[in-house]
């Protein structure tokens, strides 16, 4: 548990900036951080439905009745880079800091008041005006203290099995700068929390919802509105080529029908992994490309080697041969780049493999974070057959240019 609890703290505490830009961008702008147009410090209040997903949402708990509200309060600090900085002139409007937020739910005895700890990025889609823009912001992190499943304490929470979960959110977001240093922020969004398949149960908990928020901003230019001067003098950048790899691990639970039930493999198992993705960036914005992915799942094909039962009643197995446990796959990535992150997704077909666990599809959603020019930190996550939750994948990554 402590080793999963260290994978899933590296959410919300992997630090800063990802490589989107080719060398010469970053080594000819020795000034791209320091120099801000504006930082903000603001506060939000979001409202949110539970979406009814499992039965203890819809009534099938302590309470006996329905969990539908949900309510959270967040403290956040952004910056925008100066439009006398290359990053400034390259992605004008684009802001990105950290937040910190209070969760509240309608059964907070069963599901517990979760604090989060989490990176964001946005950027405006369009001025609306003088003073208002419209765009996207997404959230990714870290939420602690939630009350998970126990068979004694808490037996109707069977969708929360961690203390610590990841937090992912998505939105449109408002912005109004209605004086000098003062901005309203409202919005729409939808929340996510799960622990990534490193315990069971993991159905996630799901939110949909509104933000409402204030933001006083310092800084030469003030508020979310320091790029329109900005895109006036933005800057193209020329299509180039670049590689991705990147060695990851993590851990996972495994859980199989036995004979026609499901039944959770006791222990957890190893992931280790790594990716080889060549892209095309086409502009400042998007890349596009191939990747050959290569992973060992030491739970792949467990239940095709059954050793009997214990005296407990557990299922006990043999360790599968490593051709079992073993795959290669070829995915289709592409990748929103910005000025501080840049986010992969993916879709690829295992092509080497042997047993029904590893013959399938899978899906990748990674976030990228810099630590040098060319390193990076990989914090992603693994569906297979489009449905089914695989594992993390938290490593490290170099970019060849």
């Amino acid at each position: 548990m402590h080793f999963i609890k260290k994978n899933i703290l590296c959410i919300a505490f992997a630090a800063i900036a990802v490589q989107a830009l080719p060398a010469k961008t970053l080594s000819s702008a020795p000034d791209t951080l320091g120099k801000f147009d504006a930082e903000m410090l603001g506060f939000e209040t979001r409202p949110g439905y539970v979406l009814p997903t499992k039965a203890f949402f819809r009534g099938e708990n302590a309470m006996g009745k329905p969990i539908r509200n949900a309510l959270s309060a967040h403290l956040r600090y952004s910056f925008k880079f100066s439009g006398n900085t290359r990053l400034g002139r390259l992605y004008p409007g684009a802001y990105q800091g950290i937040g910190m937020s209070y969760d509240s739910f309608s059964d907070a005895n069963e599901i517990g008041r979760p604090v989060a700890i989490y990176l964001f990025q946005g950027a405006p889609f369009a001025h609306l005006g003088q003073d208002m823009t419209f765009g996207y912001e997404w959230n990714f992190g870290a939420s602690f203290g939630w009350k998970k499943y126990d068979a004694e304490t808490n037996p109707f929470n069977d969708v929360v099995g961690s203390y610590i979960n990841a937090y992912i959110d998505l939105g449109l977001t408002f912005h109004w700068q209605f004086s000098s240093n003062w901005n309203l922020v409202a919005g729409i969004d939808i929340t996510h929390y799960s622990n990534g398949n490193t315990n069971y149960p993991n159905y996630g908990v799901n939110l949909v919802g509104g933000k409402l928020g204030i933001a006083r901003s310092f800084g030469a230019v003030s508020g979310y509105q320091a790029g329109k001067s900005q895109s006036r003098h933005s800057e193209t950048l020329k299509p180039y080529l670049s590689c991705d790899i990147v060695l990851y691990g993590s851990t996972k639970r495994k859980g199989i029908n036995w004979p026609d039930a499901s039944y959770l493999v006791p222990g957890s198992f190893g992931i280790a992994g790594m990716n080889i993705n060549p892209m095309w960036g086409f502009n400042k914005y998007f890349k596009a490309g191939a990747s050959v992915d290569a992973q060992y799942d030491e739970s792949a094909n467990i239940k095709d080697h059954l050793a009997g039962t214990a005296h407990s009643g557990d299922l006990k197995f043999y360790r599968p041969p490593f051709r079992e446990q073993f795959a290669v796959g070829i995915s289709a990535r592409a990748e929103l780049t910005m000025p501080l992150f840049s986010v992969n997704m993916g879709i690829g077909r295992n092509v080497i493999f042997k047993g029904e666990d590893t013959d399938c599809y899978y899906q990748i959603l990674a976030l990228k974070v810099s630590v040098t020019n060319n390193a990076f930190i990989h914090i992603g996550y693994q569906l297979s057959s489009f449905h089914k939750p695989n594992n993390l994948m938290i490593g490290l990554g170099y970019r060849f240019r």
